[in-house]
This record gives C-alpha cells, structure tokens and sequence, in this order.
C-alpha cells in the first residue's frame, strides 16, 4: 500500500508486515508509533492514534465511525474497538452485502483518552468514552462510558480499583520533552463524537410492502 495515502504521518511510524488499512485517506498517524502485525484498521469517518501509541497483533478498529486514541495508548493483542455497527432490531438487513438502501446502519465513535490501557481481548463498543489514565483488564467488554484513572474488569466491565496518577503524569512531560513532542490537540474532533443513523426510506419500505402482498 502506498502509505503517502494517509492524511497525516508523524515520525517514526513504525508498521509491521501483514497490517491492513482501509481508507488511509482518513487516518492520521502522528509520532512515536507501533503498528504490529495482524491488524486491521477502517480509517472510517476519521482515525486519529496519538503519540506513543502501540496496537499489538491481532487487534482491529471497525465501523466505520470516529475512533480517537489520544497519546500514549496501549491496545493489547486481540482488542477490537468498534465504532459502528449494523441496526439489528429489524430495522434493516445486516451486512455489506446488501443493498445499502436496505441497510440501517449507526456510525458512532470510541474515545480512549492519554494512558489507557487496553488489556488482551477487550472489546469496545460503540459511542463510549475511556477516560484518562483508565485500564480495561482482559476479555473485559465495554458499553459505557469509564472514568479516568479506573482499573476496570468484567463484562460488562466494573471498576475495582484506580491507578497512581501523579507519577504517571510526571513521566508523561519527560517523554514529550525528550522527544521535543508537542501533546496531540483532539479539539478539531470533538464535534464528530456523535451517532449518525442510516435507515431504510419510507419509498424503500413501501416497495418491499407490495412485493410481499404480491407474494401473500
């Protein structure tokens, strides 16, 4: 792949073989990065992964939405972040393969603030918020927003402890300052933290309606 297609690349930018990227034209990639091998990213409506970022293998970001990984995020391998998803209440059919007319698809976000931690396994989904400093244990899924500076297991997920944040926030100024880093702004971001759905129309439907009394 022709990685001059991505809409942002900082420096040392390291990719492994075997990773995929779809839509690069939507990801940035800022500095001090580790992409392992195995992992799939959907740049969607827009994918940011800060400073100090590391996706090990096997993990993936899906849906097609908003995903923010602020600095010094850590996804353990196997963690699937998702962004969006299929409407599967009835509202429509449910995969890529079908007309889009007759999908009903929600494009949302996942927001990982500086320092969380994603442990092997997690799953996010859709439209939650991690805040500062969280840690996601194993095999834990989460469906709702995490306050910062949690330990949290479980799913769903529950927090059972905090971490040390003072001494974490000293060693955050050390690396940007030894690597003359500046923080990532995410402001520019902020207002695509939202659900965006897609239905079926009413002349969609009507259509499907005289068909099947044909069929009766």
């Amino acid at each position: 792949m022709d990685e001059s297609r991505f809409a942002e690349r900082g420096k040392n930018v390291l990719i492994y073989p075997y990773v995929v990227w779809v839509k690069p034209e939507t990801i940035h990639l800022k500095n001090e990065i580790i992409v392992s091998e195995f992992v799939w990213i959907l740049g969607g409506i827009n994918t940011l992964i800060g400073n100090f970022i590391h996706i090990s293998p096997y993990s993936s970001i899906v849906g097609g939405g908003v995903c923010i990984l602020e600095d010094f995020v850590g996804l353990s391998a196997g963690v699937r972040i998702i962004t969006g998803s299929e409407m599967a209440g009835g509202e429509g059919l449910t995969n890529p393969t079908i007309p889009s007319t007759c999908r009903a698809v929600e494009r949302s976000f996942v927001h990982c603030g500086r320092h969380v931690f994603l442990g092997t396994n997690v799953i996010i989904h859709p439209s939650v918020t991690i805040g500062e400093g969280a840690v996601i244990g194993s095999n834990s899924v989460v469906t709702k927003d995490v306050d910062p500076w949690t330990i949290n297991i479980g799913s769903p997920s529950l927090t059972v402890g905090r971490r040390k944040k003072a001494q974490m926030l000293d060693l955050e100024a050390v690396a940007y300052k030894d690597k003359g880093i500046q923080p990532t702004d995410i402001r520019w971001l902020l207002p695509l933290k939202k659900r965006i759905k897609t239905l079926p129309s009413e002349s969609v439907l009507s259509e499907g309606q005289f068909t099947r009394d044909e069929r009766e």
